[in-house]
């Protein structure tokens, strides 16, 4: 039997792969980071999506319980991200808060965020 040349490794000698290595590691570390970078702008944004549902929540509950508007903006302001837009409404018997916000983020990774709450006002007790 004639034995080939190359062996099992198809005629490559060990000396030759040494550069596929550092090539492939040029190509995969900057995948990896932009990969770190992404999942780190998703947490930032999810992040800042709660904060304005917690912000809308708070706001709500400070105008429903009849606090004035201005305690109940900034109740919402306290819990909302830097930059947040809060809007108080009433229809009826329900308050309705909106928080705006604008994720974190360069140029287009910047998303606006909303979020709104709605709760039944409580009237004073007692009025005859």
């Amino acid at each position: 039997m004639a034995r080939s040349e190359g062996g099992a490794r198809g005629g490559c000698s060990p000396g030759r792969d040494r550069g596929f290595v550092t090539a492939e590691a040029a190509v995969v570390l900057p995948v990896l980071v932009a990969f770190t970078m992404v999942l780190v702008w998703a947490v930032l944004a999810a992040s800042a999506q709660i904060r304005c549902v917690d912000a809308a929540r708070a706001g709500a509950r400070a105008v429903a319980r009849q606090e004035p508007r201005g305690a109940a903006i900034d109740a919402a302001q306290d819990a909302a991200p830097p930059g947040a837009r809060v809007e108080i409404g009433r229809e009826g018997d329900l308050v309705r808060v909106t928080v705006r916000a604008r994720s974190v983020g360069p140029g287009p990774l910047g998303v606006d965020l909303s979020a709104q709450a709605v709760a039944a006002a409580e009237e004073t007790a007692g009025e005859s």
